[in-house]
């Protein structure tokens, strides 16, 4: 997730790490974001990288508008002491979404998770959310459990051979 709050980004611009509380980034995004507009505060981005839960990224001019910015927050745990390259995160920013080519009563092997290598029916898609709701196939009782969407692969198409 990414917020860009002003057009005057420019290479001296530091970005800052803050520690957030786990799985509340989102939240303290959302904070941040408002904080600085309310307070006319020069924050010029705000980044949530995907994977890295429990930290946020801040673009700022210095330290001291990235701390006011922060300044109580909730769930907000304090800014590291040094700022980080941009280098050093560019590797989390850049992910590209790759098309999943999931439909509704596919097959699938659960390839992540509590349920690994069992397989499963599809029979509900969140594209949104990028989440599906399956039925595993060797259960007595069928129940429905919500996967996401990369935590799935296809082995079968319905009316169809294997895919491998």
């Amino acid at each position: 997730m990414y917020w860009c709050l002003s057009e005057n980004m420019t290479e001296e611009n530091k970005i800052y790490c803050l520690r957030t509380t786990a799985n509340r980034e989102d939240q303290v995004m959302d904070f941040v974001v408002s904080n600085a507009q309310r307070k006319n505060i020069n924050i010029y981005a705000v980044i949530k990288p995907h994977g890295l839960r429990g930290y946020i990224f801040i673009e700022a001019p210095n330290k001291t508008e990235a701390e006011h910015a922060v300044f109580g927050i909730p769930y907000a745990r304090g800014l590291l002491s040094h700022d980080v390259a941009y280098t050093e995160i560019e590797h989390m920013l850049e992910q590209v979404k790759k098309e999943m080519n999931i439909q509704k009563n596919d097959i699938a092997e659960i390839i992540s998770g509590a349920f690994k290598r069992e397989k499963c029916k599809i029979t509900r898609i969140d594209k949104v959310k990028e989440e599906a709701v399956v039925e595993l196939l060797d259960a007595a009782v069928p129940i429905p459990i919500t996967l996401k969407l990369d935590a799935l692969k296809v082995i079968r198409r319905e009316g169809e051979e294997s895919i491998d």
